[in-house]
């Protein structure tokens, strides 16, 4: 027992974390449109891979709602035989990037660019499963989902297997959102485990016309990534949605350890161990043809609050994982598709945030404005996209604040003007520096101090020294340009 000193609290824990993961690996399966077995083995892997490795102690991997909408698309384009190659891929580059230690860079991507992409897949997320809820079929596009929801309601009112289905659904939800109204001995029960457990209870006991899981067993679901799969890689598209994976992947992850960091005060995260172990999980469902892995915050936080003091509590929810899986599959089939799809509408809703985007408004519009273009850009065009015109922003806002410059001018009414630039000068202001100097008296001569500036680019040199010659052809002294004293 010395050994294991934290055994006992480890091995309640790595029970919660299994009845919290055990509905969510099975909805962002199906909701991601693959077997419902895949999601079991990304846990599976997520706890018996991921968790032995070192990185971040407490925080728990497997099949995340925040990279559904990516998968879906992925596999709608190029099938389910190729995600394999996807995931396996994305796994290897996080290794590699762990390896040249490029973990810690992930911090310093701009919060309301992630927030933003949580946000747009969030949004992505409860407007497709909003038609599992209603028993119909999504369209394939952020747009169409939600420019179809008004017609898929009208429908569902005179269907006669809708009501039952939304009330399944419904019911998830409400149960969600109440559990954490209810005393606490009821709630030793996880929440999402108890939504989906009563919903398929009421399926099985009334009888309710609903859709359920299919199941095919975990080894006929298992799809290693054939040789001539490989081949796709030259594919440029594919190779796109390879990157994408492994950014919002990593990000995740990373972003999800940091907060699992504030829970504890237990050993740090190491970032770029993190993300090796991240890659070597990813590398494993790779060759498995599971779906992708991340550190998943619902189940990490879970993981903390229960008790867990080591890695073993992540271990061995992997190993019940496991168990279940091997041993009792077949209760799968029993799962309403509407209460899974309530349980990721209800993960959705936690993605968007709400408050924090208030607070943000009347604080930093320019982050706000950030975040909700990232995640606009992301539910009208994709994913990728989306993140990228994210970080362009981001990237365009701290390069526009940096470039702060003065421009003083001192004119004693003889002799020549004197003016003081001073602070960054990059072409970002140039329109701002050149409209000050051309307003400049045509007939005076003018000296022009460049020692205050800190920062002078190509584009505002260039600029400034076609503004002196024009002004010199005017008849007047040659402009001076001096960069000291």
């Amino acid at each position: 027992m010395s050994k294991f000193p934290y055994l006992r609290q480890d091995f309640t824990a790595s029970l919660v974390v299994f009845l919290v993961a055990l509905p969510l690996c099975v909805g962002v399966a199906v909701a991601s449109g693959v077997p419902a077995e895949l999601g079991l083995i990304t846990g599976i892997v997520g706890g018996l891979v991921t968790g032995v490795l070192r990185g971040s102690s407490l925080q728990v991997s497997g099949p995340a709602a925040g990279l559904t909408v990516l998968v879906f698309e992925a596999v709608r384009e190029f099938g389910l035989p190729l995600l394999g190659v996807i995931v396996l891929a994305t796994g290897v580059l996080q290794l590699l990037m762990g390896a040249l230690r490029l973990g810690r860079w992930f911090r310093a991507i701009s919060v309301s660019v992630v927030e933003g992409m949580l946000a747009g897949i969030g949004l992505v997320l409860i407007a497709g499963q909003l038609y599992s809820v209603l028993g119909a079929k999504a369209p394939a596009s952020g747009p169409g989902k939600i420019a179809g929801l008004p017609g898929a309601l009208i429908d569902a009112a005179s269907s006669t297997r809708a009501p039952a289905s939304l009330a399944v659904g419904a019911g998830t939800i409400a149960v969600l959102v109440l559990w954490k109204h209810l005393p606490r001995a009821v709630r030793t029960v996880p929440g999402p485990l108890a939504a989906v457990g009563l919903a398929t209870l009421a399926g099985v006991v009334l009888g309710l016309p609903v859709a359920t899981v299919e199941v095919k067993g975990l080894l006929g679901s298992v799809q290693p990534p054939s040789l001539s799969a490989f081949g796709e890689l030259a594919n440029p598209g594919l190779l796109g949605t390879i990157v994408a994976f492994t950014l919002i992947a990593s990000a995740e992850s990373l972003f999800s350890a940091a907060a699992v960091d504030r829970l504890h005060d237990g050993p740090r995260t190491q970032y770029n161990k993190e993300l090796m172990a991240q890659g070597a999980g990813n590398t494993v469902c790779g060759l498995l043809g599971a779906l992708p892995m991340t550190a998943v915050i619902v189940r990490s936080a879970a993981n903390v609050q229960a008790g867990a003091r080591t890695k073993a509590s992540r271990v061995l929810h992997g190993v019940w994982l496991l168990l279940f899986a091997a041993l009792l599959p077949s209760v799968l089939a029993y799962i309403p598709i509407p209460a899974l799809a309530g349980v990721l509408v209800y993960s959705g809703a936690k993605l968007v945030p709400v408050r924090p985007l208030v607070a943000l408004w009347r604080e930093h519009r320019g982050e706000a404005l950030i975040l909700l273009v990232t995640a606009v850009s992301i539910v009208a065009i994709s994913m990728f996209e989306g993140v990228l015109i994210g970080l362009a922003l981001a990237v365009l806002k701290t390069a526009w604040e940096a470039s702060h410059v003065r421009l003083e001018v001192i004119d004693k009414g003889a002799g020549p003007v004197q003016a003081y630039l001073s602070g960054n000068a990059t072409f970002l202001r140039l329109p701002k520096i050149l409209d000050s100097l051309e307003a400049l008296p045509q007939d005076r001569p003018v000296q022009l101090d460049l020692a205050g500036l800190h920062h002078l680019d190509h584009a505002c040199r260039t600029a400034l020294e076609n503004w002196a010659e024009r002004h010199s052809a005017a008849g007047t002294e040659p402009v001076r340009l001096t960069s000291g004293g």
